[in-house]
């Protein structure tokens, strides 16, 4: 059955990204902004829709693993192409963070070995729990 002989309703209740695999079936290999057009249309959603939601619909074409963001920029089904030609999605910011965490965690680890460790600090004992009962349910229940 085609995607668009099917009923609203029935749209409605896919997802979106389940909509895109459809477009792509049927249509092939098609841009961010095509695809998010052609699915506010088919779901007649008003189209301040793609203005509030576009950031939204591309970060899950990114993150499903049925689509791969192709070298001309146009969206296609990871099961038509070889890995060779996957763009890597590479944010500069996420890349800095990610730096900035690493170095992070190198000062944390300086700071644990420079800390001195006083084992006499460290109580071993089990005084706390030598006075320690443990009940199973039907005593729990006779003491109520």
């Amino acid at each position: 059955m085609s995607i668009k002989n099917m009923k609203k309703e029935d749209l409605e209740l896919l997802s979106n990204k389940d909509i895109t695999n459809l477009l792509l079936e049927e249509k092939g290999k098609q841009t961010t902004i095509d695809l998010f057009k052609k699915i506010i249309k088919l779901l007649e959603l008003p189209e301040s829709t793609f203005d509030n939601k576009i950031g939204d619909y591309y970060t899950s074409l990114t993150t499903d693993k049925r689509f791969i963001l192709l070298e001309d920029g146009t969206w296609d089904l990871r099961s038509r192409h070889t890995s060779d030609k996957v763009i890597k999605v590479e944010d500069e910011e996420e890349e800095e963070d990610l730096e900035e965490m690493e170095e992070e965690e190198d000062e944390e680890e300086t700071n644990y070995d420079s800390i001195d460790s006083d084992e006499d600090d460290i109580d071993d004992s089990d005084d706390d729990l030598k006075d320690l009962v443990v009940l199973d349910e039907d005593e729990i229940e006779e003491t109520e």
